[in-house]
């Protein structure tokens, strides 16, 4: 099909949490702002100006930036201030999709003649969350998303740009390497020793050369990237397929009752949002960092989608339990879960009887019923009085950390 004009929105709130922290304390305004101690969860750019950077160690993050103010994180502010923002992008258009708490595509075709142009919309959109929600955000116009997202990158912080259908190569071909979707720090490393750095030189290098240095999948994936062909839409009104939390747990050793502890808690927040939206799920799957900066993902599929605390809580254990070798050998710095497979409660798939292969055990069979009228139980303690209302006891004898949060719902 062919496109006249950009259509595609990439709004991107500038350094989210150092935002929400400096908006809500006029002291802060102007000043270098860390959030988290032990990691680096955000900083200002105030703070980035002296090369505090997201997931530093605290400690360096300081020596790096003495005058910087140290604030702990507020993720109920964060999570409020990311959907009053999302309600902002969906008053602006129809076709919202959301990739993370803080940053959105947006697709604008069709809305000339009652709205204005791309670009007339992206910095109508600009003025909004600043007058309504009180934050800086940056926004990319371009005909695809990648390109959008290449251009509220180089647009930041708090700005606009719009990447014009006949200027694309001109503006893409010469960014360096590491601003294509999917270049990380190996990739960069590969394409450097071959003498590439910038993004014409990729696409001079052709598709055949890229696969055979980098694989089928990453050799396609690059090459059209670089000479800008992405046939990605923007995908709207799709109901998320997993939700998850993750914690940050900082530099220093934490023993394994510790961890276990924090994977409770982010199990049980993640279960009561499930319940409250009326999904079930069926993969559990847990993400560690360990303090190399390496990762691991574990996951693991249940007999039956649920929204039962107590059965994703064991399956997370089991596969926190997969993993301890690693982490005594490196250490951890975060623990997230995630329940994936989601589906509406009321159109769960019964298993057959003759499917589902119970393995032998000497604990007493577990009564469903009994469990969900628990969980709904704490449910409603929590919701009434509050989520620190009721609470797992190994939580009390365990620092919490510091919750990163998802997408909001």
């Amino acid at each position: 099909m062919f496109v006249s004009e950009p259509a595609i929105l990439h709004a991107d709130l500038d350094s989210f949490y150092a935002s929400v922290e400096q908006r809500d304390d006029a002291r802060l305004r102007g000043r270098p702002v860390i959030v988290g101690g032990g990691v680096v969860l955000a900083a200002s750019y105030e703070a980035k100006a002296y090369g505090v950077r997201t997931a530093m160690g605290g400690g360096l993050a300081r020596r790096m930036c003495p005058r910087a103010v140290v604030v702990p994180p507020r993720f109920a502010a964060y999570t409020a201030a990311s959907r009053a923002v999302f309600e902002v992008f969906r008053d602006t258009s129809p076709l919202v999709e959301g990739i993370s708490i803080d940053e959105a595509f947006l697709d604008v075709a069709g809305l000339r003649r009652i709205a204005g142009s791309a670009p007339e919309i992206a910095a109508r959109l600009r003025r909004d969350v600043a007058e309504r929600v009180g934050l800086p955000i940056t926004v990319g116009v371009a005909r695809t998303k990648f390109l959008a997202k290449v251009a509220s990158r180089v647009a930041k912080p708090d700005g606009l740009l719009v990447v014009p259908i006949d200027g694309e190569q001109a503006f893409l071909h010469p960014l360096p390497v590491g601003m294509l979707w999917g270049v990380g720090k190996v990739t960069t490393e590969k394409l450097h020793r071959l003498g590439v750095r910038t993004v014409a030189e990729v696409a001079e290098l052709g598709e055949p050369a890229l696969v055979s240095l980098l694989g089928p999948a990453a050799g396609r994936h690059l090459f059209a990237l670089s000479v800008g062909r992405d046939p990605r839409p923007v995908q709207g009104g799709q109901r998320r397929r997993s939700m998850g939390a993750q914690r940050a747990l900082g530099s220093r050793p934490r023993p394994p009752a510790e961890v276990d502890a924090m994977l409770a808690g982010l199990v049980d927040r993640v279960m009561r949002r499930m319940r409250a939206a009326h999904r079930v799920g069926r993969t559990v799957v847990l993400r560690l960092r360990f303090a190399d900066f390496s990762r691991a993902t574990r996951s693991h599929t249940l007999a039956r989608s649920t929204a039962r605390t107590d059965v994703v809580l064991e399956a997370a254990r089991g596969l926190l339990a997969t993993t301890a070798p690693l982490i005594a050998e490196r250490g951890i710095t975060l623990v997230g879960i995630a329940v994936g497979g989601l589906d509406d409660e009321v159109g769960v798939q019964l298993i057959l009887p003759f499917a589902e292969r119970r393995a032998v055990t000497h604990r007493p069979e577990p009564d469903p019923a009994r469990e969900s009228a628990l969980d709904t139980a704490l449910d409603g303690v929590r919701d009434r009085f509050g989520s620190a209302a009721v609470t797992r006891g190994v939580l009390l004898r365990h620092g919490q950390g510091m919750e990163v949060p998802m997408l909001p719902d």
